[in-house]
């Protein structure tokens, strides 16, 4: 018998590591500290748990998280899975009923006759080979125990916001409409429009609203991927208009009337009673959301299930310690997965936790490394995180065409390059998996 790997964390990451392992016959103790101890981000005892419905983005090939996605797929990842089975309407995007989502992961995890889950807080690392998914939002009791390990000057901060939730039977729609976005797909997302003047109020009721205390926040410092929505009113009048409120392709469907600026809303759970302001991440208090938000006309009267919050993300200097197996490289028992190793993203937070589970148990077995290569996005991924390409202050990073490794000759037009570059990516994937015994 092998002696079971630790995994710490049920997140995307832990989930996903977790399985890979334990579907290869690896033994597997699960911690989790939920429900006993919670974080600021998460409100349900379910593992996986999502922030917001769409946060599996986009899903067409010529987007490189929508490669990255396929990759996933072809490698048997349970985080797919779940997302194919609790698909919601999304156009171009994959959207998911969040608690449905969460329930069948965690049902899938827990009935594993490979995995065993052990609830509650862990402040230091289990004997034998481990796997650290502890996130964005790793608990104080553990951190000591990580930067003992890796020297705390390795540690980085940034912050994270989300942005609110609201009652769809509240949203005024005679003063918005059912639409794709920007002229794209089905039409999911409900547009709330803006003429100049009402944006213009708008803006600068945002700009100068009251923020939430978040000790050692600035503007400067925050992440772009994550922009709250007060920074971004900050930076000028129309930053927003060429960011998430750009009403390009936006016209309503019975007039044909195009607007200044457009709110959209999308989609939060399969019934369709709940959507979440796109874009719309912020820290102000709850009282300014309210009050501002107000002022989109079709959210004069918005019933909020959930304000959006900002918290502390914590992330390793990941180039100067994890390998491409995202092992500790002072101590290989250890690996680190999701976005404390600097991936930014659900899917890319998924993508580092099945590959650590993969080499793992490939190691243990006595099996030769998977060792996906640059030209796929989920080897592009992990070479970056660990050196291969980061340059100056090591930032998260979402996946993207830049970090993988170029066609190699001139095509015309930005998609069809991409396209190209998801085909090769797709077909060196598959002869890595063809050859590698790769599923025993």
């Amino acid at each position: 018998m092998m002696e079971p790997v630790s995994v710490i964390g049920a997140g995307l990451a832990g989930c996903e590591a977790a399985w890979q392992l334990a579907e290869r016959g690896i033994p597997v103790r699960l911690y989790e500290m939920k429900p006993e101890k919670m974080t600021p981000a998460h409100t349900s005892p379910l593992f996986a748990e999502l922030v917001c419905s769409n946060s599996l983005r986009g899903d067409d090939l010529s987007n490189a998280v929508g490669l990255l996605k396929e990759e996933l797929r072809r490698m048997g990842s349970l985080i797919m899975l779940s997302a194919e089975k609790h698909r919601v309407p999304a156009g171009g995007a994959l959207a998911v009923d969040r608690t449905a989502f969460a329930r069948t992961i965690t049902d899938m995890i827990r009935s594993h006759p490979n995995i065993q889950v052990i609830e509650g807080e862990v402040t230091d690392f289990p004997e034998g080979e481990c796997i650290v998914a502890t996130g964005p939002l790793t608990s104080d009791g553990l951190i000591p125990a990580i930067g003992e390990k890796c020297g705390d000057r390795d540690f980085l901060h940034f912050y994270d916001a989300a942005a609110p939730l609201i009652a769809a039977d509240s949203i005024d729609m005679t003063k918005a409409w059912f639409g794709s976005r920007y002229g794209k797909g089905t039409a999911d997302y409900i547009n709330c429009p803006m003429n100049k003047e009402e944006y213009t109020v708008f803006t600068e009721a945002l700009a100068s609203a009251k923020q939430a205390e978040v000790h050692g926040f600035e503007d400067g410092g925050v992440f772009e991927g994550c922009m709250p929505v007060e920074v971004m009113a900050r930076r000028g009048q129309d930053t927003l208009r060429y960011g998430p409120l750009k009403p390009v392709g936006l016209r309503h469907p019975e007039t044909g009337e195009s607007y200044y600026a457009v709110v959209q809303l999308r989609r939060d759970n399969d019934e369709g009673t709940v959507y979440n302001l796109v874009g719309f991440q912020t820290h102000l208090t709850f009282p300014e959301q309210r009050r501002v938000f107000g002022m989109i006309p079709a959210l004069a009267n918005a019933d909020y299930l959930r304000y959006g919050k900002m918290h502390r993300n914590t992330f390793l200097n990941s180039p100067a310690l994890l390998d491409r197996y995202y092992r500790l490289r002072s101590e290989p028992r250890l690996s680190f997965a999701g976005q404390m190793t600097g991936v930014e993203g659900y899917v890319e937070s998924c993508a580092s936790g099945l590959l650590a589970g993969i080499e793992t148990a490939r190691r243990l077995k006595g099996q030769e490394p998977l060792n996906l290569p640059r030209t796929t996005a989920t080897g592009a991924l992990a070479i970056y995180v660990s050196g291969g390409g980061a340059s100056g202050d090591f930032q998260p990073m979402n996946i993207n065409f830049g970090i993988i490794e170029p066609y190699g000759e001139r095509i015309r037009g930005k998609r069809e390059r991409n396209l190209k570059i998801a085909e090769r990516a797709l077909a060196v994937l598959d002869e890595c998996i063809g050859r590698a015994d790769f599923r025993a």
